[in-house]
């Protein structure tokens, strides 16, 4: 299966976090699989004139192409042209190439947030006029329209994340060389369902206080953010606690709390990253799937119940009070 990959407007990151595959690493890991690149603007080697046969080749139809990847989120500046943003060499826009481009592809892939739905890059008053490959934020029709098929049949594929996971990328080029991912295999934003079906709240190493509602003032204190720091994991699609980046990272285990990265708009949140909103005294950001009255309820009782352990080290920036030696007698 080979690849084609496109940087678009954005700030190269997922690339980046792609080289920080492990266990095995990207190339031994697509290699493996049968996976090549007909070309990577970072990774090879072809340059100049041999980019430019290449695209015109797959243009023509003499170079079949599997898979279309785009990275970062396509400009239409100004009034529709897109020549806010030229493909260098080729006297053409990124967004002629991409229309061209998709509907020769097997399959297209969005990598990143801004790929998959304008992203930062179409924060503000979005000048250059910054949307995603299929989707304009929420609302689906971006430089492709809604409709568009691949000639597998597929909506262009969302692996949403700023940046994403090394893993979603290859675990989703994976999926598409052995024919095993489906639009079932696709939530209601295309986004692939091996992580979006979690939330980064899931294995969260902050959850022990989450449940007690110890909440943490500052950052780096250890509480749970969601009342004060404006962590919304509870909401975040995201299985970042779960697999951990770079050998078992996340946004939360280092004390910064989920922006919801993987979702449309979240690069315009209303409120400061780091602050929760409030409603008379009370979090606007709920869990999705719980009715208010009961998460307050909840929280109510399980503030009342917070062991001196938790309250203390809540709110401190290492563990001050240690689980205390049950006694052995029963």
């Amino acid at each position: 299966m080979n690849v084609l990959w496109l940087q678009s407007a954005g700030c190269g990151g997922c690339t980046m976090s792609l080289l920080c595959a492990e266990g095995p690493g990207v190339f031994d890991l697509l290699k493996g699989a049968g996976i090549s690149f007909l070309w990577h603007p970072a990774l090879s080697q072809e340059t100049g004139s041999e980019v430019r046969r290449i695209l015109a080749d797959v243009e023509s139809g003499a170079l079949p192409l599997d898979v279309l990847c785009v990275e970062g989120s396509i400009l239409t500046g100004p009034k529709g042209t897109g020549k806010f943003q030229m493909l260098s060499g080729t006297g053409r826009s990124m967004l002629d190439w991409v229309l061209s481009l998709a509907p020769r592809a097997n399959h297209v892939v969005a990598v990143g947030t801004c790929a998959t739905y304008g992203g930062v890059t179409s924060a503000g008053g979005n000048p250059a006029g910054a949307i995603g490959v299929q989707y304009d934020g929420h609302q689906p029709g971006g430089a492709l329209p809604a409709r568009f098929r691949s000639k597998s049949g597929l909506p262009v594929v969302n692996v949403a994340g700023c940046p994403t996971h090394p893993d979603w990328v290859t675990e989703t080029l994976l999926l598409l060389a052995a024919g095993e991912l489906a639009e079932t295999d696709l939530d209601a934003l295309a986004r692939p369902l091996f992580y979006a079906e979690n939330l980064v709240h899931h294995a969260c190493p902050k959850n022990e206080f989450y449940e007690y509602k110890a909440s943490a003032e500052e950052l780096s204190q250890m509480g749970c953010m969601m009342e004060h720091l404006g962590c919304v994991g509870t909401q975040a699609s995201g299985d970042c606690n779960i697999r951990g980046w770079n050998g078992g990272g996340s946004c939360t285990r280092a004390g910064y709390p989920c922006i919801n990265c993987t979702a449309p708009e979240f690069e315009e949140p209303n409120h400061p990253f780091t602050q929760t909103p409030k409603f008379a005294g009370i979090p606007i950001g709920l869990p999705s799937d719980m009715p208010k009255a009961w998460f307050m309820a909840l929280a109510s009782l399980s503030k009342a119940a917070t062991p001196k352990r938790l309250a203390e080290n809540a709110v401190a920036d290492r563990v001050k009070v240690v689980p205390s030696i049950k006694s052995g007698k029963q």
